[in-house]
């Protein structure tokens, strides 16, 4: 029997009606995003520290752990030595972190070092959230970390309402559980904190029996979701697997979230196979990370999404400024940026034999693909359905295919993210907004490719004609249009537009022509007709608050985003 595949939307809408009735297991993918590396970084990180201490190299020659090439190498090392598991191996990140630390107190130390400072990240907040609407009552964990415990703090405005179990007290897990003292949280695998740090092979498998007992009997009265976990610790597995025995486990379900093209470990499915054999409704879900996972369950349930709201801003100021009014006397300056309210996340990364952005853009054009690239070193970037993606880049050799978070830090200068997230606005304007783009150094120019179309009657009122031709020179044709750009400032990302008159075709050679002829047309637009035009275009760019999207695929990675229509202001700055 072949393991039951779902979509994340489908699963949403299971969601939506049994909430209250699911807990949550959480693993270390979903602390990711929060800086926390998963346990797959952290054996690499194990075997880079192998390598540099035995083979006595620089820690530069062996830096970049997401390059295929370098992890071929530390691999080779590892299984030089005959006495480590294998790649893979479910055994293999406990061995290699007792190679590394035999001390228990120096692993604890490096799991410290590892958590300070990571704050909760926007599935933490979803989680929260639902604890706080009385939707997740109880959450299991293999994470050494606090952010659900600080997520629910923040909501909470208090630490008290969350209870908070690890080894030291399953008793008192199974007491509160019992009692409904809800929300819980019981960290199976022991707090950083706690006396009784479980993280190596031979502590996983003595895992208190107390405990796993408490972890099946929950099982014959929640369904269960499961989220950023592999699967590899056996103790857990076996958990799960002897719920089973029970008639009637997983009364509302038994879900897997997983991301990436990969299929699970073979334990996993093993385990969803014997759930569908006893007849539960058991499913693989394929989503494309923990937070944007949380963020759409929640937009089908009714419950206060503040805390999140304020989370996606993330906006560090020293004084917002406020939208000006009528009552204000000093000058405000009105800014001609506009938030980009939501942006990707995640790209796909292919690492490949192509060569630079050059190759790879030829690799696009050669397959005759509509895909987005960039180029990293450690891999390309990529918008687009995975079959053209793999369609393009397959004859270099496609080594890995995965996914790539975009952080935030990587947008405030021109990093392969930025250009990628470049091209993905201007072919989602393009897209959903009818408008034809132009390439140019340092920004783009977009221009309505019906400029006679309704829509435009506004801006024709203000402005004038929306095309023509120079005269004397009638083969400069122009249209009204924009040069557009992302910038990040403020701690967030923004479209920034500006009016600009667009020529087709643009030659060099008419360069000062085209300069004067556009300057002619912007300069009798004053303050009050300039701040109209302003309006327009920043509403017909977000539009009515929908996302829009870059290439419209289903199957694959694509750029989706979603603009507010309100610009930005000046305001007096206050410490």
């Amino acid at each position: 029997m072949s393991v039951t595949k779902i979509t994340a939307d489908d699963f949403t809408r299971r969601f939506s009606m049994r909430a209250g009735s699911l807990m949550w297991f959480l693993g270390a993918g979903a602390s990711a995003s929060a800086g926390i590396p998963t346990a797959w970084h952290m054996t690499w990180e194990f075997k880079q520290k192998l390598f540099i201490s035995q083979r006595k190299v620089s820690a530069e020659s062996v830096a970049d752990l997401s390059n295929g090439r370098i992890r071929k190498q530390l691999q080779a090392h590892i299984d030089s030595a005959g006495n480590l598991p294998i790649l893979d191996h479910p055994e293999e990140y406990a061995a290699l972190f007792e190679a590394v630390f035999p001390s228990e107190a120096d692993r604890r130390s490096y799991l410290d070092s590892k958590v300070s400072g990571a704050k909760p990240s926007l599935g933490h907040l979803g989680l929260a959230t639902l604890m706080r609407a009385d939707l997740t009552k109880l959450i299991w964990t293999t994470n050494f970390d606090s952010l659900v415990a600080d997520a629910a703090a923040k909501l909470y405005d208090s630490t008290g309402p969350l209870s908070v179990i690890d080894l030291d007290a399953p008793e008192l897990a199974a007491q509160l559980i019992g009692d409904g003292r809800w929300p819980i949280e019981v960290k199976i695998h022991g707090d950083f904190r706690s006396r009784q740090l479980k993280n190596t092979d031979d502590e996983l498998r003595h895992q208190d029996a107390r405990l796993r007992k408490v972890l099946v009997d929950s099982c014959r009265r929640f369904g269960l979701v499961v989220a950023g976990y592999s699967g590899r610790d056996e103790s857990v597995m076996d958990t799960l697997e002897d719920a089973l025995a029970d008639e009637g486990a997983f009364p509302s379900g038994l879900f897997w979230l997983h991301c990436g093209t990969g299929e699970p470990l073979p334990r996993v499915t093993q385990l969803l196979e014997r759930a569908q054999d006893a007849k539960v409704e058991a499913a693989i879900v394929s989503i494309d990370n923990f937070d944007e996972m949380l963020r759409d369950l929640l937009r089908l349930i009714d419950v206060e999404t503040k805390a999140m709201d304020e989370f996606a801003s993330d906006r560090a100021r020293f004084s917002p400024a406020p939208r000006p009014n009528a009552s204000k006397r000093w000058p405000v300056v009105r800014l001609n940026g506009i938030p980009v309210v939501e942006a990707p996340t995640v790209c796909r990364r292919v690492d490949c034999n192509v060569g630079g952005f050059a190759e790879t853009r030829q690799a696009v054009l050669d397959a005759d693909v509509d895909i987005l690239v960039s180029r990293l070193r450690s891999g390309v970037l990529c918008f687009g359905s995975d079959a053209d993606v793999r369609k393009a880049f397959a004859p270099y050799g496609i080594n890995e295919f995965d996914l790539h978070t975009i952080q935030d830090k990587r947008l405030r200068y021109e990093s392969a993210e930025h250009g990628l997230l470049r091209d993905a606005m201007r072919a989602a304007l393009v897209r959903d907004r009818a408008f034809d783009a132009f390439r140019r150094r340092n920004l783009d120019l977009i221009a309505p490719n019906d400029v006679q179309a309704p829509e435009f009657s506004r801006l024709r009122s203000l402005v004038g004609d929306l095309s023509g031709v120079m005269k004397d020179h009638p083969e400069l044709c122009w249209r009204e249009g924009l040069g557009v750009r992302l910038e990040w400032a403020n701690g967030q990302l923004w479209l920034v537009f500006e009016p600009h008159t667009v020529f087709e075709p643009f030659e060099k050679e008419h360069r000062g022509l085209v300069a004067d002829y556009s300057r002619e047309r912007m300069v009798q637009r004053y303050n009050r007709n300039l701040n109209d035009v302003l309006d327009f275009w920043a509403g017909y760019i977000a539009g009515n608050g929908d996302p829009i999207r870059a290439l419209g695929v289903s199957e694959g990675v694509d750029a989706a985003f979603k603009l507010s229509n309100v610009t930005a202001y000046s305001s007096r700055a206050t410490a």
